[in-house]
């Protein structure tokens, strides 16, 4: 039977919004850090699209709009809350670290079809050093900078998500941006980011110390996140050479494992697989030819879309 008029604007209108799903997701994932989150946002920036009336969205101009607007709310309020739970976090908090797809076809992504690291679009402001600084800055810091620097929203538009004015959206956006600066995560990163991460892997494998110490900065920071699910260093190590020995120790003491060379939020990091698992991913930042910093992940729950069957 053929479809009325009706019926295709309803299912043109239905794909127009759903069309806009992966945006939300990259949006939620800049702002929260944690890919679960950012899929709970969408379910309830679209659960309430879906509670109005065929009238009440009709009157909605600009659907996208509408539903960014929910989208930020929703994680302004959740970034909010997390700050408080965090406080009784077990030992540091890191963002949760994203898979390149692409490596992980011939493994088979957690869950099989598409992972939902597929929908998050990879560009500087989604590295690990980014998405660090991001968890230093206020919510509304984070809010008006994600939404004007990185999705190119005009103030006007930032402020009726913040709920401040135009003006003050630009101060935050400024002063997250001087966070940025200050932190040394705003270069590029060093073309010989994966040599040195590979030389990195090649001396943990080889035991050779003197090899680690030479790849570390000597300001060097690790920063290791078990959630109180996995065992880890809970305070960070300062020091390329105190981070060196104790790299040295966990290769010593650790059961049989594979390091594996894996892309970590678009970037060369490493993975250690433990019976065809992931049980944890580093990330790197790299300034010339040396570390400075290391993030590792080690809580489960955070290692979800790295889980290969």
């Amino acid at each position: 039977m053929r479809a009325t008029d009706g019926d295709a604007m309803y299912e043109s209108g239905v794909a127009a919004v759903m069309e806009e799903r992966q945006r939300l997701i990259n949006l939620a994932y800049r702002l929260l850090g944690s890919l679960a989150d950012a899929e709970d946002v969408v379910q309830e920036t679209y659960a309430r699209w879906y509670a109005m009336t065929d009238a009440q969205r009709d009157e909605i101009e600009v659907p996208a709009a509408w539903l960014t607007k929910v989208a930020g709310r929703v994680c302004l309020t959740l970034l909010g809350s997390a700050r408080a739970r965090r406080e009784t976090y077990v030992g540091e908090w890191l963002p949760e670290p994203l898979p390149e797809p692409t490596e992980w076809i011939t493994g088979g992504a957690a869950g099989g079809g598409m992972d939902p690291a597929d929908r998050i679009t990879l560009d500087e402001s989604i590295s690990m050093a980014f998405l660090v600084v991001f968890e230093s800055m206020t919510p509304a810091e984070r809010v008006a900078f994600v939404l004007h620097d990185v999705f190119r929203y005009p103030f006007a538009e930032v402020a009726t998500i913040v709920g401040r004015t135009p003006a003050a959206c630009r101060q935050l956006a400024s002063s997250a941006r001087r966070r940025i600066r200050e932190s040394r995560v705003e270069a590029d990163p060093s073309a010989g980011h994966a040599a040195v991460v590979r030389d990195f892997k090649a001396a943990w494998d080889a035991k050779n110390i003197g090899a680690l110490i030479g790849l570390l900065d000597p300001n060097a920071i690790w920063v290791a996140d078990g959630g109180g699910k996995a065992l880890t260093i809970l305070d960070p190590i300062i020091g390329g050479e105190q981070i060196a020995h104790a790299y040295l120790r966990l290769a010593t003491v650790a059961p049989d494992y594979t390091l594996l060379e894996r892309t970590v939020n678009g970037l060369p990091g490493l993975v250690v697989q433990q019976n065809g698992r992931a049980v944890t991913v580093f990330a790197f930042h790299v300034v010339g030819e040396r570390i400075n910093r290391i993030w590792t992940v080690r809580n489960p729950d955070k290692l979800r879309p790295w889980t290969t069957r």
